[in-house]
C-alpha cells in the first residue's frame, strides 16, 4: 500500500473527507486525473540512465523503484475503474527493465483514458486498497498520488514540470481534510508538515503537506 492510499485509512472519518469533498465540488475530477497521468508519463519519459540509482524526496525509493511504483500506479487506477481487485496488481512493475518504464506508461495511460471515459465511474463504488469510495473520490486519491511522485521524480531527476496550479489548489482542498497536519506518525506514514510561505506556489505547498522539503 502506498502513502496515498494509507492517508486516508485512519482515522475512518477521513475517508469521508476526501468523498465529501470530491462530491461537493461540481468539477469533474477525472480531468484532473488525466492531466496527473500525462504529466507523470511526460516526466518518467525525461529520466536518464545515469540517474536510475539516484535518490528521491520519497525516502524508500530510489529513482529506478519510483519509475516501477509509477507504473503499477498506473495499472491499478484502471483495474480499480472497471471495479476489479487492486491488489491483482502489485506494487511495483518489476518486470519491466531498467529504462523501459515509459514504454509500459503508454498502454497503462491509454487504458486509464478508457475505464475511467464513462461519467458513470464517479459514482460507483470501487474498491481501492483502503477500503471501498465512491469514483470522484478515488480519481481525487490517484491525483494526488501521481502528482507527488511526479515531484519527486522531478526533483531527483532535475526538472522542472509544468505544474498547473488550479489542479494543485484542488488537491490541496482534499488533501488537507484527508490528512490533517495533527495524525503524522504511526499508521500515517507521512513526515511533518514543512512550514512554507502561504503565497509559496501550490506545488510546495502540497509536497510541504506531504512532508517533502520544497
Amino acid at each position: 500500500m502506498n502513502e496515498t492510499e494509507q492517508l486516508i485509512e485512519t482515522p475512518s472519518d477521513s475517508t469521508g473527507a476526501v468523498a465529501a469533498s470530491a462530491a461537493a465540488s461540481s468539477f469533474d475530477p477525472r480531468v484532473d486525473l488525466a492531466a496527473a497521468v500525462e504529466l507523470a508519463g511526460r516526466t518518467l519519459a525525461a529520466v536518464r540512465p545515469g540517474q536510475y540509482d539516484a535518490p528521491t524526496p520519497c525516502e524508500e525509493f530510489d529513482v529506478r523503484r519510483l519509475s516501477s511504483h509509477l507504473v503499477a500506479v498506473v495499472r491499478r487506477i484502471s483495474v480499480i475503474g472497471r471495479g476489479e481487485d487492486p491488489f491483482s496488481v502489485p506494487s511495483f512493475a518489476d518486470e519491466i527493465a531498467d529504462g523501459d518504464w515509459a514504454a509500459a506508461w503508454e498502454p497503462g495511460a491509454r487504458e486509464v483514458a478508457r475505464v475511467w471515459a464513462d461519467p458513470a465511474v464517479l459514482g460507483r463504488q470501487l474498491r481501492l486498497p483502503i477500503g471501498v469510495l465512491p469514483g470522484a473520490a478515488a480519481a481525487a486519491v490517484y491525483t494526488h498520488e501521481l502528482t507527488v511522485h511526479t515531484w519527486d521524480l522531478a526533483r531527483a531527476t532535475g526538472q522542472s514540470p509544468d505544474w498547473d496550479p488550479a489542479l494543485i489548489e484542488r488537491v490541496i482542498g482534499v488533501v488537507r481534510g484527508a490528512l490533517p497536519a495533527e495524525t503524522r506518525g504511526g499508521r500515517i506514514p507521512f513526515a511533518e508538515v514543512v512550514p512554507v510561505d502561504a503565497d509559496a506556489p501550490a506545488i510546495d505547498r502540497l509536497v510541504a503537506w506531504a512532508g517533502r522539503r520544497p
